[in-house]
């Protein structure tokens, strides 16, 4: 294996695919990247065995061939390096990388025995835009739940039904869900749960360039994310592959509530800011928030005895039915309307017993169980 190539776009080609790579892996293999050359390109592989990435980086390559390097390692090398051009080439399981002045050799290992990704068939793929795919993650991701117990909720739900995409996350507590419609041939719609770590690199990698591709089977899933082209030496695309999270995702319809009898509209960045500023003066043992709704009125207030209290009002939200007045955490709340970039949100609510519900006009929704008033 022989090559040279630009420092910078190494050194970003690397950064792509280091988050991958535990700090303490099982075994030495593990913590290294798999380096192929091929004409033109080379590609950078890393894997923790639940979840692997690969990215391609331009580069002017004299001989073909693979080789695994520490990855950490060699990432801290490449950025020090003092000039942009480096050349690359292995010699047995060493590779000799030298820039300017500088000179390396480095202890590596054979690429066959490097963990090879899966592959897939095209029964399940399905595509749509970085974009997209992007604001459904962020409009849902905050909602998984981190209780390991619960690992089925320990991630987000992709469901694949009726000519749309629905993604779902839930805690026991909130559930946020959003839908896009998607063309889906009735031969092969499915479901997935994508475990949270897995959703934390996939929102990392996307883009506002080109489209993404899906592929899953019952255990894996593939994304192929198109990156722009030339842009910091990547070349065509990142390939992303994650274990899925086993299990049947709980029936997440019989939580939304079939009837809310009120809804409000109001300005989405109000209503955060008001939320945030009245929960300064909440804690641990009292971390909860009134919303009293009255004579086209909105009433926010907080208190702790250690603190104090505090006490936020919006005005002009039409709104003719009772007064209600419901407490919820203040985090659920604020983590929907940080999430979503619509200016207005619509409120949804019955009683003091019953969940509140966020929506917009986009399919979006996020369903917030309230706390007992004493």
């Amino acid at each position: 294996m022989k090559f040279t190539i630009n420092r910078d776009h190494f050194s970003n080609g690397l950064q792509q695919v280091l988050n991958v790579v535990g700090t303490r892996a099982t075994m030495p293999i593990l913590s290294n990247v798999l380096i192929e050359a091929a004409e033109g390109y080379i590609s950078l592989t890393t894997t923790n065995l639940d979840m692997g990435i690969r990215c391609r980086i331009k580069a002017e390559v004299g001989e073909a061939g693979g080789l695994t390097l520490p990855v950490r390692k060699l990432a801290t090398i490449i950025r020090e390096l003092p000039n942009l051009d480096v050349g690359v080439r292995s010699i047995d399981h060493q590779a000799e990388i030298s820039s300017g002045g500088s000179q390396f050799l480095i202890n590596g290992i054979g690429p066959e025995e490097f963990p090879s990704l899966p592959t897939f068939s095209d029964d399940r793929q399905f595509i749509l835009s970085q974009e997209t795919l992007a604001k459904m993650l962020r409009s849902v991701s905050y909602g998984q739940s981190t209780d390991e117990s619960r690992y089925i909720l320990n991630g987000v739900f992709f469901n694949f039904a009726e000519d749309k995409l629905t993604l779902v996350a839930t805690d026991g507590r909130r559930l946020a869900l959003i839908s896009k419609e998607l063309e889906i041939e009735n031969s092969n719609p499915g479901n997935l749960i994508l475990p949270a770590k897995s959703v934390t690199e996939l929102l990392r990698l996307l883009g506002q360039a080109d489209e993404i591709k899906i592929w899953f089977s019952d255990r894996q899933v593939a994304f192929q994310i198109g990156t722009e082209e030339g842009k910091e030496g990547l070349k065509d695309h990142i390939y992303l592959i994650s274990k899925i999270v086993e299990g049947n995702y709980p029936n997440y319809h019989q939580v939304i509530p079939k009837e809310t009898r009120h809804r409000v509209k109001i300005g989405r960045e109000d209503l955060l800011h008001c939320i945030h500023r009245a929960a300064l003066v909440t804690n641990e043992k009292n971390n909860s928030v009134t919303m009293k709704i009255h004579n086209d009125k909105l009433e926010i207030n907080a208190s702790s005895p250690e603190l104090g209290e505090s006490h936020e009002s919006l005005g002009g939200i039409p709104y003719e039915g009772p007064e209600v007045k419901i407490a919820f955490n203040p985090q659920f709340l604020m983590d929907p309307l940080r999430s979503l970039t619509k200016d207005e949100v619509f409120f949804e609510f019955k009683d003091e017993l019953s969940p509140g519900v966020f929506r917009t006009l986009e399919s979006f929704l996020c369903v917030v169980m309230p706390i007992r008033i004493h």
